[in-house]
């Protein structure tokens, strides 16, 4: 039986779409190993898949003082301590990679464990990159990783992509020590997240829909749009009574939730209160860790602990958030008209495509945004038509996709075809011989 070892770091937006796809590759005969923070044990143990741990709780570090001023004001101030714990948590997970990863047959890896293509190539095996945003450079707009201009022009377009590429470079000084005490290997020559140490490109599986965000014209052919990687929920999660008979004392509410970084939490609450007064309207709020207050809160507000959004948005009519891939997903698979409140990283990007599918308002930056603001996209979600049909348009597309079986298709092929680097260097003549060789020994 192969064994495929799938290695994530991030919040539970950025785990998740690991297990759908752990969940598709097991169905498939395959042994696979999956690793993230600890945090997520029994998120991943609860699916039957083989769990190791990365290190510590990733919620920890961004809940401490600094993360939160670095996200909310400076991050020049703030931005070397971010870099120096960054690398230091690079340096934890590298090292449990290495053990979880032995023995495997594949490894596959996003930017944040791009170390995973050392540990691939220590082990004469695949890497397979993976990102839940377009991360490839490419002149039809910026890189999404950072807030920026929604186009700046195909030149600048490009150039902003460096920016990636620099920040590679800073996360690469621990991968280089790890290549040379851990694995025995020689420091990387070629940057980048995208390629393996000689250069070659690395194939790139996105999992996202086209129908979202098409694929840039100009992108290398190892970057492959699979479709989003979705997790069928398991928990069987239903309406608390107290929830019911909410829903049942008027309209369908909206839902509002401000995602896994926990800044500002009574600004966000004081906004949500007056805004929800100032429109008329119900809503049910996450609760969680994200950035809200449960207490003192209105009849008209009803705050919810823990629920899948796949589950909980069959409830609601619209959804209000921040803007996660995995947020974003699950409003668009329910046809829910969305405003998107970004805070950071890929988030305004989905929110400026969210808008452009005409499946809601234009986003507006959480940190800018104000009660009047929220109340007018409350009241703009509520009755603009247009939304509502763009959004089960999209829908409609969506359902027709099945991202893990385009992704797993994809990884066998890579599998089958995996050279390693050792030989793929040789002249063609050597690995003729070599071959043969086999051959006559297994005669």
């Amino acid at each position: 039986m192969k064994r495929i070892a799938l290695v994530t770091i991030g919040t539970q937006g950025d785990v998740q779409p690991y297990i759908s796809l752990a969940l598709a590759l097991q169905e498939r005969g395959y042994a696979v190993a999956l690793g993230a923070t600890e945090e997520f044990e029994d998120l991943v143990s609860g699916y039957g898949i083989e769990f190791h741990s990365l290190g510590p709780s990733i919620q920890s570090f961004l809940k401490e003082t600094r993360f939160e001023n670095a996200m909310s004001s400076s991050m020049l101030i703030n931005g070397p301590w971010m870099l120096k714990q960054g690398q230091q948590i690079i340096d934890t997970a590298a090292r449990s990679g290495w053990r979880m990863c032995q023995g495997a047959d594949a490894v596959i890896v996003n930017m944040n464990t791009s170390f995973g293509i050392d540990i691939a190539e220590a082990l004469k095996v695949p890497a397979i990159m993976t990102a839940l945003q377009p991360l490839n450079s490419t002149s039809e707009f910026p890189l999404s990783m950072y807030y920026v201009a929604d186009d700046l022009g195909p030149t600048l377009n490009k150039l902003s992509y460096t920016a990636a590429t620099m920040q590679q470079a800073y996360w690469n000084l621990p991968r280089n020590r790890l290549r040379r005490e851990l694995m025995g290997l020689e420091a990387r020559n070629m940057g980048g997240v995208f390629t393996n140490t000689d250069g070659s490109p690395l194939t790139t599986l996105y999992a996202y829909s086209a129908a979202v965000s098409p694929r840039p014209r100009d992108w290398p052919k190892t970057a492959l749009v699979t479709g989003y990687w979705n997790l069928r929920d398991r928990s069987q999660w239903e309406p608390t009574p107290e929830f019911e008979a909410f829903l049942s004392a008027g309209e369908a509410p909206v839902y509002i939730g401000f995602g896994s970084m926990p800044f500002g939490a009574e600004r966000n609450t004081r906004i949500l209160k007056e805004a929800v007064s100032r429109w008329g309207g119900r809503a049910v709020v996450a609760r969680g860790w994200g950035g809200i207050d449960p207490r003192d809160l209105p009849d008209t507000i009803f705050p919810i602990e823990k629920a899948p959004h796949d589950r909980l948005f069959r409830y609601v009519s619209a959804v209000v958030h921040h803007g996660g891939a995995g947020t974003t997903s699950a409003g668009l698979h329910l046809g829910r008209p969305t405003f998107v409140v970004p805070q950071a990283m890929d988030q305004p990007y989905w929110g400026r495509r969210v808008y452009e599918l005409g499946c809601g308002p234009k986003p507006v930056r959480l940190r800018k945004l104000t009660a009047e603001l929220l109340a007018e996209a409350l009241a703009d979600l509520n009755s603009n038509e247009s939304y509502r049909r763009s959004a089960a348009q999209v829908a409609e597309n969506l359902r027709s996709e099945d991202g893990t079986d385009k992704a797993i298709k994809v990884i066998e092929r890579v599998m089958a075809n995996f050279v390693p680097r050792a030989m793929a260097k040789a002249p063609r003549k050597s690995r003729a011989k070599t071959k043969k060789l086999s051959l006559k020994k297994a005669v």
